[in-house]
Parts: structure tokens; C-alpha cells; sequence
């Protein structure tokens, strides 16, 4: 249990778990052609959109561990009972760990851009790797910029689909179909950042005892805790306004989109807004990034229910 603690192993099950979904409800429909009736655009067979899955899981895996490594003092401070690198594993062994998860997403990212054709691609898992090692030992202690950044790292892990699975099999004949199912998974690649852009926020009000005392700069730390509370919540109208502008756009037609929609995401947006004028302590905090964390989860499953309206309209 302990190593499983250590990689946030239920975020990694999400993050398959929400790659798997993108490809084998929206993307498999997007991309099928009747000219080719037992086959479809996607370049990646199922083994190798495994690897590509795998791939992220390690890397991101190994930003999670590299993340508990640099985070030893903070976490002793914000939340002890939850430490692990230091206590239950060694920082040598956490080390160890971290490398291997890196040269196993990368080595599959070699393979892959290979197998597609397009082997410049490999340069993305080596910026990727190298990025979340930069977020962990510089970048969080810049004001904003750690936040764009994880929220940055987790839209891309949507993107790759497409750089992947989509890119190498474009060509002129079906140049607009991919266009338009690249866009789909840009605009969740959007949604996802700014979901996670405000529940990141969230997370430095909660931890702002450790960050104060690891000097690390933060927006609670800046304003306060209440004045950024109310800040966020603010915040929190953008997805709303998005969201509802989108629908109205281009999914008003679909009944069970629009009430998926206002239950499952703009309701428990709505919940969040009124609750961060009132939470003032860390457990109202660690409320509402648990609400954040489930309205990601709802909106990226969001996919499944657009693609089966598509379908059966």
C-alpha cells in the first residue's frame, strides 16, 4: 500500500481511466468510416494505445513520486499522517523508484513515436518528464505559474490522443474529420485546465501553513486565505459561463447532454461557489477540492454520454 500511496495510484486509475474512455467512445465514433467499414482513422492499434497509456501512467507516476521526494518538509508541516517518502520508504528507494518509472514512460514513448512514423514525438515525453521534475524542485514556488502548470500537464494528457492517434493518420481525404475530432478533445483539454487550474488554488488554501513555512509563494499566502476563497469563487463562473455557451452551441439539441450537464457539473460548481464564502477551515477545503475532483471526473465522462446522444439521435 505503501508504494501504491506513493505514485496517488487512484489518480493514475483516473487519468487510464479517462484516456481509455476518449478512445473507445468518442474517438473510435468520430473516426469510422463507411468507406472502410471494418476499420477506422486511428493510428494506434489497441496494444500500442496500451503503451501509450502506460506511458503517462509512468510518467506521471514518476511526478507524483519526485513531487514527495522535494515535498518532505511542507508535507511534514500540512499533512504529516499522509508522508511517506522519509518515513515508510526511503528517499533513496523513492529515488530509485522515480527513475524507473521515467525511463519505462519514455523508453514506450521512443517505441511509439517509431511505430507511428513520427519520431520527433519523442521529444514530448522527455518535456513532459522533464517539466513535472522542474515543477517539483523550482517551478511551485512561483506564484500562478504552478498552478498553470499541473493543470497544463493533466489538459495535455487529453491532447495526446490526438498527437498520437489522430495526427499521424490525417491526410488530405479526411483532413476535416480529424480537425473536428482533434477540436473536440481541445475543448475537453480546456475545461480540464481550468477545473483543475481553480481546484489547485483550492489546494494551496488548504496546505497554506506548509507552503508558508517551505517559503513557497502561493495566492493564499499573497491575499489570504478568505480574499482568495472568494476570489476562486469567482473564478468558478468561467466553466459556468463556458459550459452553458457550449452547450447552447452546439449540444442543445441532445436532452440527456444539457440535464447530464446541469446535474453532474454546473450544479456542483454552483455548490462550490456558495460554500467558499462560508469554509474557513482545512477539512471545508479538502470539501471542495473533493467536489472540483468529482466535476472533472463528471465532465470527462461527459464523453460517453455526448457520443451516445450523437449516435442515437
Amino acid at each position: 500500500m505503501k508504494y501504491l500511496k506513493l505514485i496517488r495510484f487512484q489518480n493514475l486509475l483516473i487519468l487510464a481511466f479517462m484516456q481509455v474512455l476518449f478512445r473507445y467512445t468518442y474517438l473510435k465514433s468520430a473516426t469510422y468510416t463507411n468507406l472502410t467499414p471494418t476499420n477506422n482513422f486511428l493510428s494506434l492499434s489497441t496494444f500500442q494505445f496500451i503503451l501509450l497509456v502506460l506511458s503517462t501512467v509512468c510518467i506521471a507516476a514518476a511526478g507524483y513520486v519526485i513531487n514527495n521526494i522535494i515535498d518532505q518538509e511542507n508535507d511534514e508541516i500540512s499533512k504529516p499522517k499522509d508522508r511517506i517518502v522519509g518515513k515508510s520508504i526511503s528517499e533513496s528507494i523513492a529515488y530509485n523508484i522515480y527513475v524507473t518509472l521515467n525511463i519505462i514512460g519514455v523508453g514506450i514513448g521512443f517505441y511509439l513515436s517509431n511505430a507511428v512514423g513520427k519520431k520527433g514525438l519523442f521529444t514530448i515525453f522527455i518535456f513532459i518528464a522533464a517539466l513535472l521534475y522542474i515543477y517539483s524542485t523550482y517551478l511551485k514556488r512561483i506564484l500562478i505559474i504552478s498552478n498553470i502548470t499541473v493543470a497544463f500537464i493533466l489538459s495535455f494528457s487529453i491532447i495526446i490522443l490526438g498527437v498520437f492517434d489522430l495526427f499521424p493518420a490525417t491526410y488530405e481525404g479526411n483532413t476535416i474529420q480529424m480537425r473536428q475530432a482533434f477540436g473536440v478533445l481541445f475543448d475537453y483539454a480546456i475545461f480540464a485546465f481550468i477545473i483543475n487550474f481553480i481546484r489547485e488554488i483550492i489546494k494551496d488554501i488548504e496546505d497554506t501553513d506548509g507552503d508558508y513555512a517551505s517559503g513557497i509563494q502561493t495566492l493564499p499566502i499573497l491575499l489570504g486565505e478568505t480574499r482568495t476563497a472568494k476570489l476562486v469563487s469567482f473564478l468558478i463562473l468561467i466553466p459556468i459561463i463556458l459550459l452553458i455557451y457550449y452547450i447552447n452551441e452546439n449540444l442543445l439539441d441532445y436532452d440527456y447532454v444539457l440535464y447530464y450537464g446541469l446535474l453532474f457539473i454546473v450544479g456542483p460548481l454552483l455548490y462550490c461557489i456558495i460554500k467558499l464564502w462560508s469554509a474557513k477551515t482545512k477539512q471545508d477545503f479538502k470539501h471542495l477540492s473533493l467536489v472540483l475532483k468529482l466535476v472533472l471526473f463528471f465532465g470527462i465522462l461527459s464523453i460517453a454520454v455526448v457520443t451516445y446522444s450523437i449516435k442515437n439521435a
